[in-house]
């Protein structure tokens, strides 16, 4: 029999509102029982509607984690203090999840995966498109060899005019980038999960900042003030893998393109291709001939235990604390969200400096 396993929730914000405390709500061996935010009204609001009765609420999150009883922490804060409250978090005893990025530098990553190894303790990081259905079915075909050796990719992550215009978004002391960062980094990690390579070689990147200087710029999300867009607006990358394989990486919040997708790979392989571009798609040959076929995938998730369907956060959460149930490594490890957080770097280096960095 499972037990129940107590979570806190540090950052109570857009992310922990429209993922994480949703999809753990409907968790029957979860009770979130402490809630922690510089905000407390933020804090009050999210224990009222997803704590237990006597939820406690902070503001200091160190004074949260003296509590012994909480069994997982769940960060949902600004890039630049994920590194330090997921390694505080893991030497009080906690496991931890860490919404993605990893953390602003590859430094911080590493130090949060050493943590990890050094406590005992699970880490785990949001990288959420990994559990939609379409990436759950095209990981089966990739592991079944159907492709062959996938030697050329593309990590799919842009926006036509999709800036987000709230938050710290915009910040680059707080976030550490732009696009690149924030859907980049799904993009990246799909893709280097599917591909199963995470031995990266040489990166070469270019970001810019070409339409962020705009005054009253057409958004999805109204205009941005150009005195307070301090990241990119797109960053594009070339990775060279040790195998040789290549991955194109594109991410914008704000590009003149109508060629839109977001968390999306195209994987090209000896045997066969894929790509995620208005559902998923598979190419080959046979008997001589071309083929392309189309998949038809469940449109409510994943189908998950007793004929259940899951949302891909619900997946993810569910599998989250399955794996601290049974003991087993998360779907998302910190080894493999070090690798993206690095080659993510890697590219605003290789941008700033117009050189190849090698890894």
């Amino acid at each position: 029999m499972s037990k129940t396993y107590k979570i806190a929730i540090i950052g109570c914000g857009g992310i922990a509102n429209g993922k994480h405390m949703p999809s753990l709500k409907k968790l029957n061996n979860v009770e979130m029982v402490a809630f922690c935010d510089i905000v407390r009204d933020r804090a009050e609001q999210a224990a009222s509607e997803y704590g237990t009765p006597n939820a406690s609420v902070y503001t200091d999150y160190k004074e949260m984690l003296n509590d012994m009883s909480i069994d997982i922490v769940h960060v949902c804060t600004p890039n630049d203090s994920h590194s330090r409250i997921a390694i505080d978090a893991l030497e009080s005893g906690k496991h931890v999840m860490c919404e993605k990025p990893m953390a602003k530098t590859a430094a911080e990553a590493s130090a949060m995966a050493e943590a990890a190894k050094r406590t005992g303790k699970k880490l785990t990081i949001g990288y959420n498109n990994r559990f939609r259905s379409d990436s759950q079915h095209l990981k089966a075909i990739c592991e079944s060899g159907e492709l062959g050796e996938i030697y050329m990719a593309k990590a799919h992550a842009i926006r036509r005019r999709a800036v987000p215009t709230w938050g710290v978004f915009l910040d680059e002391e707080k976030q550490g980038g732009g696009p690149l960062i924030d859907i980049g980094t799904h993009a990246l990690d799909l893709t280097l999960w599917l591909m199963n390579n995470y031995k990266p070689k040489v990166v070469l990147g270019t970001a810019y900042h070409k339409l962020s200087q705009r005054e009253n710029a057409a958004n999805a999300w109204g205009p941005w003030d150009p005195a307070k867009f301090t990241v990119e607006d797109s960053a594009f990358g070339m990775i060279v893998m040790e195998d040789g394989a290549t991955i194109m990486l594109e991410s914008s919040w704000a590009l003149n393109s109508l060629e839109v997708d977001e968390a999306k790979s195209t994987l090209c392989g000896t045997e066969g291709g894929a790509d995620m571009k208005g559902g998923l798609r598979i190419n080959g040959e046979q008997h001589s001939r071309l083929f392309t076929k189309e998949v038809e995938l469940d449109s409510g998730g994943v189908a998950f235990y007793d004929g259940e369907t899951d949302s891909a956060p619900d997946l993810e959460m569910r599998m989250w604390i399955q794996a601290i149930d049974e003991d087993k490594d998360p779907v998302v490890t910190p080894e493999q969200a070090f690798v993206v957080s690095q080659i993510l770097e890697a590219i605003y280096e290789s941008s700033k400096t117009g050189k190849a960095v090698y890894l």
